[in-house]
């Protein structure tokens, strides 16, 4: 059985193409470029950290650097360096830059101002007020607060002996952490007259002093014809000056001058 072809053969088949009006086929274009342009914006914009237009810098790290240093190479990246100050800063070294604005990596047209604030090197420390303490106190408050007492001085004063009198430098001075200073200590009011011990041997100068509550010092021999030997020929302080208890005195006693 045979059925009538309906189709024409596919050699006569014919194709067009709609055709479009040319405004339509300029506007696409448009779009299209403007859809490219905007895709290359957003990658070089958010992937890429190289600034996409000439006129723009990136600004560079300059922190920990010189404050000299950070000036020069701000300037050489088309920037201008902008001096913010100082701050205190735990470990960076006095004239270290510690921040910067705007910070590294960020583009930024050129002839922009970048602030820099450089280090004043660690915080000082005032010296606290010990005065009227006891003396023991008085070092371990200073010691709490991060200074040194490198010596003691001992001065007579209308007060008890052991009592804190004042610090050297003076209290409220800043120092750096770990300075030393010098504490002042009280060894009671001058009220014991120093005995006189010219012509005494040494022991007996001694045990005077002991008996007065006086300290006997250091012992200078020095060779002389006016005196017996091992006689005490000079003492310091002087026979009738008032003493605090506790008081060194120092003596001289003389040598046979051969």
């Amino acid at each position: 059985m045979e059925f009538p072809r309906r189709l024409p053969p596919l050699r006569d088949w014919h194709f067009r193409l709609p055709t479009l009006p040319r405004t339509t086929l300029v506007s696409w274009g448009i779009a299209a470029a403007i859809a490219l342009l905007a895709g290359y914006l957003v990658a070089a914009l958010l992937i890429f950290p190289a600034p996409v237009l000439p006129s723009r810098q990136t600004v560079p790290r300059v922190l920990g650097m010189t404050l000299p240093q950070a000036r020069q190479e701000i300037q050489r990246a088309g920037l201008v360096p902008q001096d913010g100050g100082t701050e205190t800063h735990p470990t960076a070294p006095g004239g270290t830059v510690i921040w910067q604005d705007p910070p590294p990596a960020v583009a930024a047209q050129a002839g922009v101002r970048v602030t820099l604030v450089s280090s004043a090197g660690p915080p000082k420390i005032p010296i606290p007020d010990v005065a009227g303490l006891d003396s023991g106190l008085a070092r371990r408050l200073i010691a709490a607060v991060g200074l040194v007492v490198a010596d003691v001085e001992s001065v007579q004063a209308a007060v008890a002996p052991g009592i804190a009198m004042l610090t050297r430098p003076a209290p409220g001075t800043p120092l750096p952490a770990g300075s030393s200073l010098r504490l002042v200590v009280s060894i009671g009011a001058p009220t014991i007259s120093v005995p006189d011990l010219l012509g005494l041997t040494q022991a007996d100068a001694r045990t005077r002093l002991e008996l007065e509550g006086l300290t006997l010092g250091s012992v200078t021999r020095r060779r002389t014809g006016d005196a017996a030997p091992g006689t005490v020929i000079a003492q310091k302080p002087g026979a009738g000056t008032l003493a605090a208890p506790g008081t060194i005195v120092d003596i001289i006693v003389a040598r046979s001058p051969q």
